[in-house]
């Protein structure tokens, strides 16, 4: 084996392969231990999930949604679907983030501390980001902002300076144009 071999066959050398994001919605039947399921199947294989939310859809069909999102060269995001497509509970998988109709959106509640003119300019960017006060005390301020990931990390980046005390995002909810279900 030479120098620049790896010495394991599991060696991925990732420098010169472009890694992609995506958003997988998966429809899954809501019974114990999907998502103890999917998460394992991310963990075995080594795959990072960025965001991860599920909450149960229709209680007549006992079905759940659960959005991934994750990252990987376009063959690693291949086989995601294709290991999350032969589970059992799947009943669908789709990859919203390559749809052209597909929507993203996330919330976050950010508090901001502040007093005189941070105070005043934490409400002034909350405008711009059409973010909206939910709690307001002498002192602080609770703020609601959704949109896309891109959007809140720059609303985020902005309060920082400003009094930046805590965040609590939901991860990525995702959902497509038009009259057709999942």
């Amino acid at each position: 084996m030479s120098a620049d071999q790896p010495g394991s066959a599991y060696f991925l050398d990732h420098k010169d392969v472009a890694e992609q994001r995506a958003t997988f919605a998966v429809i899954v039947a809501n019974e114990p231990g999907v998502l103890h399921r999917v998460v394992g199947l991310f963990a075995a294989r080594g795959y990072n999930i960025e965001s991860l939310t599920v909450a149960e859809t229709d209680r007549r069909a006992h079905t759940s949604r659960i959005t991934i999102v994750t990252s990987g060269t376009v063959e690693t995001l291949a086989q995601i679907r294709a290991q999350l497509e032969k589970m059992v509970a799947t009943l669908e998988v789709q990859d919203v983030s390559r749809d052209p109709l597909g929507v993203e959106r996330e919330l976050a509640l950010v508090k901001v501390s502040g007093r005189g003119t941070e105070r005043v300019e934490a409400l002034r960017v909350s405008e711009i980001f059409r973010a909206k006060v939910v709690d307001t005390t002498h002192e602080s301020f609770i703020f609601e902002v959704t949109g896309d990931s891109g959007k809140i990390d720059k609303f985020i980046e902005l309060m920082r300076p400003l009094g930046l005390v805590e965040v609590s995002r939901t991860g990525v909810l995702s959902i497509t144009r038009g009259n057709e279900a999942m």
